[in-house]
């Protein structure tokens, strides 16, 4: 071939340069473009061959290959011990294990036999796995992966009610070393399902990875980038709760999931396509399905490896896998909200109180079914239980300013109370105060303000300055007081004075008796 003569050209200069003119490793690799390893490799095999320069006339390139690149013994002619090299290839995936611990074990099993040393041993199990599948190259050590991805194949369900066909997206993940299965169906491939599937899996292998290799989902990833994706919020809080990283593959990368694209290939092939003809009316149903053939493949030999993947789980990835957190995840959604004048922030139309000092900052929301937990610059600020009514506050104290406390034990019914215990002039104004607001906790100051006059004017003057503030049609705290400052409750008391304004609007004070 081309690419050998080639090769074979560039070994005979660099024999040449060296042998001949004597220059060193690094000016021949410079002269030949070679590296320095290569230029290094080839002096040491033409050394071992007994080969110098000039070469004979006569030794052509498959010749010198021969010499240089001897073909590896013939096992059976030397009768050695031959390794079981499947289970060379199982243990290498075991954290820590290499070629070298395995060869003097291999030594040390022989039983006193001349076994192999250490360079053939290496050399016959690189071309036992040249003959593996291309996709079973790949090294995975025992728990640091699980690959996840959606199927492209959808299952149908039916609504038992109203005969709607509904789709469900399958959820894959595999396990990188045992290649062990898990599978599930979900309404989506919305971030809530995609987090939800997430967690029964790692529930379902009994332990943590170091790493779960994602697919450039959208619900996933935020922003899907050769260099550097950006991990969901919610995705990345949820490996922090597992002690996991997401790792997103790189777009048009197909190697990088392969695990994930091979499992997704054996769940269709050997799980969706046999359930084709059947029907389901909930999704329960097909899980259920789904799982009892997840369960056959897991436990099916693989062929070429004598072994099934959940024999394989048992002996490399469940006893490597980090242990699961004392309560799985719980969903969260994160929003990103500027604090109002009001020192809260509005989520799902129900107001959450911060500390009045951040007023118009950017503070982060983490949004659960019954807490809300809201941060800044990383920094829990302050945790709510969830609620659901709407335009609604939900105030701590501590986050009031000191002129706003003295207001916070103050409450509707109280101040009708305290009202009518003035007077009914005051329990009047007062209602029509509360009542004539959007809402009634913006007339609380003017309330409060009216009944405070009572620690300066006896109750029987205050209820007459309000029924004076009702004649008049006057609805706030300052009226209140000027009628009381200048005196002109007394006015009221005669029965002959009319107001100097008449309108039938006007209901005057006998109404509110």
């Amino acid at each position: 071939m081309p690419g050998e003569r080639l090769s074979m050209r560039k070994i005979r200069d660099v024999l040449r340069l060296r042998f001949a003119q004597g220059l060193s490793q690094r000016a021949i690799a410079g002269s030949t473009g070679l590296s320095i390893g290569a230029v290094n490799s080839y002096l040491s095999r033409a050394r071992l061959a007994g080969l110098n320069w000039p070469l004979p006339e006569d030794l052509g390139d498959v010749q010198l290959e021969a010499l240089l690149y001897p073909p590896l013994p013939d096992v059976a002619a030397e009768r050695r011990p031959v390794p079981d090299w499947a289970a060379v290839h199982r243990e290498l995936r075991r954290p820590n294990v290499t070629l070298s611990l395995l060869w003097e074990e291999y030594r040390a099993g022989t039983g006193g036999q001349d076994g192999f040393s250490y360079s053939w041993f290496c050399d016959l199990y690189r071309e036992w796995v040249g003959r593996l599948k291309p996709t079973l190259r790949q090294v995975h050590m025992a728990g640091e992966r699980l690959f996840v991805d959606f199927a492209g194949h959808a299952m149908e369900v039916i609504d038992g009610a109203s005969g709607e066909i509904r789709r469900a997206e399958i959820f894959v993940a595999v396990l990188g070393a045992s290649s062990f299965i898990y599978a599930e169906a979900t309404w989506s491939q919305g971030l809530a399902d995609w987090i939800g599937a997430h967690v029964n899996a790692l529930t379902a292998i009994g332990g943590t990875p170091r790493q779960i290799v994602s697919d450039n989902l959208r619900a996933g990833i935020t922003r899907a980038c050769f260099y550097e994706p950006t991990v969901n919020r919610t995705y990345a809080d949820m490996a922090a709760h597992y002690g996991t990283a997401i790792i997103p593959a790189r777009p048009y990368k197909p190697r990088d999931k392969a695990k994930a694209e091979v499992g997704v290939q054996v769940v269709q092939r050997w799980i969706l396509a046999r359930l084709r003809n059947r029907r389901f009316f909930s999704l329960a149903e097909l899980n259920q399905a789904i799982r009892e053939l997840v369960d056959q493949v897991n436990d099916r030999p693989m062929r070429g490896w004598g072994t099934s993947r959940r024999a394989l789980y048992e002996q490399l990835d469940r006893p490597a896998l980090k242990p699961l957190p004392p309560t799985p995840y719980e969903y969260a959604d994160w929003k990103r909200c500027r604090v109002n004048l009001d020192y809260h922030v509005e989520i799902d139309k129900h107001y959450y109180s911060v500390p009045f000092r951040l007023i118009r900052e950017t503070v982060e929301a983490r949004i659960t079914a019954k807490t809300v937990e809201i941060f800044h610059r990383g920094k829990l600020l302050a945790t709510h239980q969830r609620s659901f009514r709407q335009h609604r506050p939900t105030t701590i104290a501590d986050h009031m300013p000191s002129s706003h406390r003295r207001y916070r034990d103050w409450t509707h019914e109280r101040i009708l109370r305290e009202a009518t215990a003035v007077g009914d002039d005051t329990a009047a104004l007062v209602e029509i105060i509360l009542r004539s607001r959007p809402h009634p906790e913006q007339g609380f100051r003017s309330c409060i303000g009216i009944l405070g006059l009572a620690k300066r004017y006896d109750p029987e003057r205050l209820d007459a300055a309000c029924a004076r503030a009702l004649a008049l049609g006057t609805r706030s705290y300052g009226s209140v007081a000027a009628i009381l400052k200048n005196a002109q409750e007394r006015k009221t008391t005669d029965k002959t004075e009319q107001p100097s304004l008449f309108h039938e609007n006007i209901r005057g004070p006998g109404y509110y008796h």
